[in-house]
Parts: structure tokens; sequence; C-alpha cells
């Protein structure tokens, strides 16, 4: 017969193990076609967060990442649009073209100059395909 305080031990410890299983960060998808960028599986690797995109694509990024301002402004308007998700996951105001389009250029290391002008069009747009097509088919002019 066991003991209670083994018992108890053991209680702890499966407490603890189930705790540590809560923490992964998981939200399972059904079929997309992702892009190499995207990631499909429910577990995150070590290092890494996951975001959704405004068309429910997934995006898995190291968390080196968050270093680079565009992602910070990504999320501080994500903040700001659809607030802080206390169960559900971070959704970012873009669409997954524009957050490919932003993953490839902090894997190629632009410059500052190239970070900030991307900024302001994050800043200034709805950073999605079809706003910056609509911007191509009605140029604005800046008049001085």
């Amino acid at each position: 017969m066991i003991s209670a305080k083994k018992l108890i031990k053991m209680a702890r410890k499966w407490q603890k193990f189930a705790a540590n299983q809560r923490k992964r960060i998981s939200f399972p998808r059904s079929n997309y076609n992702d892009a190499e960028s995207c990631s499909t599986t429910s577990i995150v690797d070590k290092g890494h967060f996951v975001v959704y995109t405004t068309d429910q694509k997934r995006f898995v990024v190291p968390l080196a990442y968050l270093q680079n301002e565009v992602i910070r402004q990504l999320l501080h308007m994500s903040e700001e649009e659809f607030g802080l998700p206390s169960d559900g996951p971070i959704t970012l105001p873009c669409d997954a073209l524009f957050m490919n389009y932003i993953i490839s250029l902090i894997r190629r290391g632009v410059s500052t100059d190239f970070q900030n002008a991307l900024l302001v069009t994050v800043a200034s747009s709805r950073c999605s395909a079809a706003s910056y097509l609509e911007e191509q088919r009605n140029p604005q002019v800046l008049v001085c």
C-alpha cells in the first residue's frame, strides 16, 4: 500500500508534468496551402512563437525576429486592432502575402532606412496585398 506522503509526492509530480505540457503554444488548423515560413504542426519548437494573419494563415516565427522594429510594429497594431487574446492566437493585421514579404526581408537583413520606409507603409496602410494593388492602380502624388 502507498503512503499518503508518497501519494501526494506523485500527484505533485504529475501536476508539474501537466502544467509543463500546457505551456506549449498550440492551435490546430485544418489543411491550408502554407508557404515555407508557415507551419501546420500544432506544437511549436522552443525559441519560436505563432502568429496568424487576417486570412487565417499560421506563421511560426523565431523569437529573434522580435528585435526587428517591423515585427514589433505589427504586434502593436494587432494589439490596437484586436486586443490582447487571453485564450486564442495572436492575429496580425496583415495578410499572408505581406507577412511572407516581411519575413523574407528580415532573413535578407535589409538596411535600417528600408525598415523605416516599410514602417511608414505599415503604419499608413492596412498592410495587405489588396491595399498594395489598389495603391498601384490609383497612385497619389504628394503635393507641397
